[in-house]
Order: C-alpha cells, then sequence, then structure tokens
C-alpha cells in the first residue's frame, strides 16, 4: 500500500483554478479527458514514493455533464493556477 499524508497548502487556498483529467474506460487502458474549473481550498494529499500530490477543488464552475460532487482531486501535472 502506498504510504497518504495529507496537508495543507495555504499558498494556493482561494485560487482560482482548472484542471483535467479523467476516468478510465471500462475494459480498456484508456482514459477520457474531463474539464473542471473552481476554487482550491488548500487541502492537498501526497500518495506514493516519491510523492505524487492531488490537491483539492471546490465550488466547481465547470464540471463534466453528469459529475454530481461537489469537488474534485486534481493532480498536480494537470493543474492550472489562474
Amino acid at each position: 500500500m502506498r504510504p497518504t499524508v495529507p496537508g495543507f497548502d495555504e499558498s494556493v487556498a482561494g485560487h482560482k483554478a482548472e484542471c483535467d483529467g479523467g476516468h478510465g474506460f471500462a475494459g480498456s487502458h484508456f482514459a477520457g479527458r474531463q474539464d473542471f474549473a473552481g476554487t482550491l481550498t488548500g487541502d492537498y494529499v501526497d500518495h506514493g514514493e516519491p510523492p505524487w500530490r492531488w490537491y483539492l477543488l471546490g465550488e466547481l464552475t465547470l464540471r463534466p455533464e453528469g459529475y454530481v460532487d461537489d469537488t474534485v482531486w486534481c493532480e498536480s501535472g494537470h493543474l492550472f493556477i489562474g
């Protein structure tokens, strides 16, 4: 099991941001791209060694059709802070 370390990054909290990501297609090794926009909460979680950082995006102003959650975790390499 990968180590998981939560944290808070005050330097990004409250900033508008966009990210893209996607779920895998069932029965394949492919994923679709989905776009999100909202406000960073400042919460993050690091997974693995070396750490792979994910930031929590809330107050979503853009989300894929049918996405019902109020937040989404965005991988730092796919996060664009405005």
